[in-house]
């Protein structure tokens, strides 16, 4: 045997192996919330701002913070922790708005700090374990190994439910009534 070198085969990606894993692997933004690492798909990601006043808009759930005037585009905006259940905190320098499309709309997430853009190939995520039947977990689009570490990977186009999208819709398109009532005078 003497000295004899052993290779060993780089461990590549092929997207059959993606195929089979049930995920395409891609970029992920990964964030903090209560010290937990989460992801979601950079493609949903339209920028990254820091807290701006939000107005609150009356009769909406306490995880949907109000709106704010993002360069003369009305944006609604979610608090993450609170969607999830977690504890409220102040926020904080690190503190920021991830503004996200999803299911049609533009919004915002806040969330306690953005960490970094990371690459997770299709066979290093995982399928979501189930955790019961009584525990929704369609948001989490798989859990992410990467850097010896687990990270959880959204769906945000599942976050929020069907009717708190369609209430968001109707925060941010134009009133048809002032619309309807110009053309009657007309």
């Amino acid at each position: 045997m003497g000295n004899e070198i052993v290779m060993q085969k780089e461990r590549t990606t092929s997207k059959e192996e993606e195929v089979q894993s049930g995920y395409c692997g891609g970029k992920f933004l990964t964030f903090f919330l209560a010290n937990k690492e989460y992801g979601l798909e950079i493609l949903k990601v339209q920028e990254i701002i820091g807290i701006l006043e939000i107005t609150p808009v009356p009769k909406t759930p306490d995880f949907i913070k109000g709106v704010i005037n993002l360069r003369g585009h009305i944006i609604p905006i979610v608090d993450l922790r609170l969607k999830f259940g977690m504890k409220e905190l102040e926020y904080s320098e690190e503190t920021c708005i991830i503004v996200v499309k999803t299911s049609g709309i533009i919004m915002g997430i806040i969330v306690d700090r953005v960490s970094e853009v990371i690459d997770i190939a299709g066979v290093d995520i995982e399928k979501t374990p189930s955790f019961g039947v009584n525990v929704n977990t369609d948001y989490i689009l798989g859990i992410g190994k990467t850097g010896g570490k687990v990270k959880l990977i959204l769906d945000i186009d599942k976050v929020l439910s069907e009717e708190e999208v369609i209430d968001m819709y109707k925060m941010t398109s134009p009133k048809q009534n002032g619309a309807e009532t110009a053309s009657r005078e007309n």
